[in-house]
């Protein structure tokens, strides 16, 4: 059992991107924690391997496509008629669509901006209405390193998107503050998913440019996400909103001039 510091028993959330990476791990660490849930993917067969893996809660599944308010608000009408509360949601899916700044298209940039910014509104929207009603609710988002650094790479839609999810957090954590709802977001550097690995494997570069710029030496895992999740989503962290959160090896601390220093072999 969980201490009752982090018990999240009979807690209900709804988590996006259930079905591999930061939100699986999200989700199975919250419902060890005690939380129920509704798993988000538009890849359904993996959100049910991801409730496959939770036993003790309630694990519901949906196929929303978080590019879509009109899914989302479906979404939460599911919510009300299977739980009729919500206490955390995690924002994790959306895609992104990489190309230069000089090349992309405005319909690419537009699909990148409803992926990573109006869904994520529309569920804290969604989500807000509800938890301001019932006097307090904590929701995560995850941004990225690019929310506040520059990327390059063709990075230029995903880098505009995250830093408004990041000024998004702030102003719903200032709005909704004193009513108990807390908005917090964190910001992942290179953590390994298939996305990542598919991207160093067609070009192996990439793996020793980014671990030259994490002092920790290592990519991150998804699993890394599991401790912020449950701190967040607990009353444990009562006190913290509007917090932008590096989960990231260092990667933001260092200089870009910085030489990380090596363990000797």
């Amino acid at each position: 059992m969980p201490s009752d510091l982090f018990d999240l028993t009979d807690k209900v959330a709804i988590v996006s991107g259930a079905a591999q990476g930061m939100g699986r791990a999200i989700a199975l660490a919250i419902a060890g924690a005690g939380a129920h849930l509704i798993l988000v993917d538009r890849n359904e067969a993996g959100a049910r391997r991801t409730a496959d893996g939770i036993t003790a809660t309630r694990a519901i599944v949906s196929g929303t496509d978080v590019s879509q308010p009109a899914e989302i608000r479906e979404l939460f009408h599911t919510l009300d008629r299977e739980f009729g509360r919500i206490d955390f949601l995690a924002n994790v899916a959306g895609e992104s669509i990489m190309a230069a700044p000089e090349d992309i298209s405005l319909e690419d940039v537009e699909q990148v901006w409803r992926n990573l910014v109006l869904g994520r509104f529309c569920a804290c929207q969604e989500a807000g209405r509800r938890m301001l009603k019932a006097g307090g609710g904590s929701i995560l988002n995850i941004g990225s390193i690019a929310s506040v650094t520059a990327l390059g790479r063709g990075h230029i839609a995903y880098g505009m998107a995250m830093g408004a999810v990041v000024q998004m957090t702030r102003e719903l954590s200032t709005e909704w503050a004193a009513a108990g709802v807390r908005v917090n977001a964190v910001l992942p550097a290179q953590v390994l998913n298939p996305g990542l690995e598919q991207r160093i494997a067609e070009n192996p570069a990439l793996r020793d440019k980014f671990l030259s710029g994490i002092p920790a030496g290592r990519f991150g895992h998804p699993d890394d996400i599991r401790g912020l999740a449950v701190l967040l989503a607990s009353d444990a962290s009562k006190w913290i909103t509007g917090a932008i959160i590096p989960m990231d090896g260092g990667n933001l601390a260092m200089n870009a001039g910085g030489s990380p220093r090596r363990p000797a072999q």
